[in-house]
């Protein structure tokens, strides 16, 4: 899609960094600093030519000392600029030349010919501009996936790789114990033999060499990929480590370091392991090869480095459901006598997370999340714990955005007032209680079972004891691959939509039925934004390739059918083709008789198929209900039609001047968005 026109916003930080101590902002820098190190390795895995186009920009920014008027010249118009600097500031904002939200190309709205003339500007550009001229344009690749003729991926470079051989290899990685987060897979020209690329400053010195099953083919591990960035990142963590408020600060920092450095994502689970124990820290991270979301395969992980404030008194409400967590645990679909009334498919204990309200400095990544539950190792999380938090100066532009226009005029202005309390509520729910929750049945190494195998708990989507589970080697990942993300994020997501109906949990965020905002309008906002969200979801699916784009627009769909096919009519949609327009319309007394139930059965096969590593009844049920027929390419055409300008946000930075740190934060602007990218000098 060409660009013409974006959504500019602010992450507000300054009144959380002016709350931290000098020797906490001097850590927040250095913290800071190695996130945004991680930009080009970001770029490096979204497209062969994302690295060049993110130089010509600030090249361009250099050449013209960020005066954009004096690029205006004939055959170039000031729109041509206006056009070029869109598109540069959402190519910044997503870090690459595709969407983080949905993977689709996006390229400039001007033509070539003026991106010849900018790129005259200095022998560098020229350069740059030779590189770029033609894949900065080209359509196809349409999006992110499996390299083909329509779709591309940075994860298998070379683009001659088949879905069938990144399956062998990667199974083969697997039954040799290694993880494939942090890795790249390159086929080589004999077309038989594989290189996997493994980030870390280290290069091999002994290749690790595997011979892939029932061929003659071998994969090599290459160790050094993304070296120069991961030295930059490790210096700026050492140096962090100093300023570190403890020692298990210093402790995951130096960890972090050893995993980087050597590639070992051993040393980078020791980190999590760690890193789950400092709790409630005033200055909190998120660093690593973290999301499997744009690798078609599902298990291979983008770099992300998050760096956040957190707000003492926005927690304090969180930490109110923590500590409520059980009571609504029992009340999930799966719950059952035994296990304090939590059944056999929840953990024994409710460990109680670190759940904070955090406000991002440095959020170096190609989608803003509003909240994030890690880590994503399920082993991890059962024997160790986890952290959720909440981006809350990310999650307040929810209720600022322009919106897709799908609920009736008379009840537009009352849902944009209630959208932010109920999505709030919904993100907390789908970190808290749906990452937090359920119990992977697993045989680990030493054949010891986390269940009895004598007496296998009875699967309530059967009544019979489980026939399946994790076996040795396995992962979540492993054995769901491309499911893996979006399963897991819809189970999440209906986790949140199921209990928002409760009037005792709507009641610890202060909705009653006499509050200003009452509950029963909370819930009901909520099921206006399920049909609004299933809707504007198929935008992120491609109907060349068949395939989705994004997780979560995926699970928001299959929740939207499910309601629509199992709610008996507590949603409706009603398109009209001539006008272009979708409705969304929620039956309000069928909520809790039809649409509770619906999605209770919906999220209860998700869990159990999850519990019990059943990926193939798994594949069966959820790409039958995230089908996209005829009917719904229709509804795409509309909401293509309807689709609001993308969100493009803008990030302070952070310097060092003598011993002091100072702060700047940037117009809301796509010039300050651009000012910002090139005082970061990565």
């Amino acid at each position: 899609m060409a660009l013409k026109g974006v959504q500019v916003f602010r992450l507000d930080v300054e009144a959380q960094f002016e709350s931290l101590s000098a020797r906490e902002k001097r850590y927040a820098h250095h913290m800071a600093r190695a996130a945004w190190f991680g930009t080009r390795i970001i770029l490096r895995q979204v497209s062969p030519e994302s690295l060049a186009i993110f130089d010509f920009i600030l090249e361009l920014y250099g050449t013209c000392s960020s005066n954009w008027d004096t690029l205006v010249e004939p055959g170039v118009s000031a729109e041509d600029v206006r056009r070029f600097l869109t598109y540069a500031a959402t190519f910044l904002s997503n870090v690459g030349n595709y969407f983080g939200s949905g993977d689709q190309k996006f390229v400039p709205a001007i033509d070539a010919g003026v991106l010849r003339k900018l790129a005259a500007r200095s022998s560098r550009l020229s350069e740059l501009y030779e590189v770029i001229a033609s894949p900065i344009y080209a359509v196809p690749p349409y999006s992110l996936g499996y390299p083909s003729e329509i779709t591309q991926s940075s994860y298998y470079p070379g683009g001659n790789i088949t879905e069938q051989e990144v399956s062998i290899v990667s199974r083969t990685l697997e039954r040799s114990s290694i993880f494939p987060e942090n890795t790249r897979i390159r086929k080589n020209k004999n077309g038989t033999d594989f290189e996997v690329l493994v980030a870390s400053v280290e290069s091999s010195d002994v290749a690790q060499t595997f011979p892939l099953p029932d061929t003659a083919g071998s994969v090599t591990l290459v160790h050094g990929d993304h070296s120069s960035e991961l030295k930059n990142i490790c210096t700026e963590l050492l140096e962090a480590s100093n300023y570190a408020a403890n020692g298990l600060q210093k402790d995951f920092l130096h960890a972090y370091v050893e995993s980087f450095q050597t590639g070992s994502l051993d040393a980078y689970r020791e980190s999590l392991r760690i890193w789950v124990r400092d709790r409630a820290p005033k200055v909190e991270n998120i660093f690593g090869f973290v999301e499997p979301y744009r690798d078609p395969h599902g298990i291979r992980s983008e770099f992300e480095g998050l760096v956040a404030i957190a707000n003492k008194k926005e927690t304090e409400l969180l930490d109110t459901l923590v500590n409520n967590s059980v009571t609504f645990i029992r009340r999930l679909p799966w719950a059952a006598p035994g296990n304090d009334g939590k059944g056999p498919f929840e953990k024994s204990l409710f460990e109680p997370p670190d759940f904070s309200s955090i406000h991002s400095l440095a959020y170096c990544s190609s989608i803003i999340f509003p909240g994030i539950n890690v880590p994503n190792y399920n082993d991890i999380r059962q024997k160790d714990g986890f952290k959720s938090v909440i981006i809350a100066n990310r999650m307040e532009i929810e209720g600022k955005a322009i919106q897709y226009p799908f609920i009736e005029p008379a009840l537009a202005e009352t849902f944009q007032k209630h959208k932010f309390p109920a999505y709030y509520m919904w993100v907390v729910l789908h970190e808290l209680l749906g990452h937090g929750t359920g119990k992977m049945m697993i045989q680990d190494n030493q054949g010891d079972y986390n269940f009895d195998i004598q007496n296998p708990p009875a699967n309530p989507l059967t009544g019979k004891p489980i026939t399946c589970w994790y076996k040795p080697g396995q992962t979540w990942t492993g054995q769901f691959a491309d499911l893996s993300t979006t399963v897991d994020e819809c189970r999440c997501e209906l986790v949140g939509a199921y209990l928002m109906d409760d009037p005792e949990l709507l009641k610890l965020f202060g909705f009653t039925e006499t509050s200003d905002m009452k509950a029963a309008d909370v819930t009901y906002n909520l099921y206006q934004q399920l049909g609004v969200d299933g809707l504007r979801g198929l935008s992120n699916f491609n109907i060349d390739s068949r395939k989705w784009g994004q997780a979560h627009s995926r699970a928001h769909f299959a929740m939207l059918k499910c309601l629509l096919r199992d709610g008996g009519g507590v949603i409706t949609v009603t398109h009209n083709k001539q006008t272009q327009s979708l409705t969304v319309q929620v039956d309000q007394s069928k909520i809790t008789t039809h649409g509770k139930p619906a999605l209770g059965r919906m999220l209860l096969n998700l869990h159990m198929y999850r519990c019990t590593a059943d990926a193939d009844g798994c594949r069966a049920y959820y790409e039958a209900l995230s089908g996209v027929d005829s009917q719904h390419i229709e509804w795409r055409e509309t909401v293509l039609a309807n689709k609001p300008p993308p969100l493009v946000f803008v990030h302070a930075n952070t310097f060092l001047d003598g011993d002091a740190i100072t702060l700047k934060e940037y117009e809301p602007t796509i010039e300050g968005v651009i000012e910002s990218w090139a005082e970061r000098s990565v």
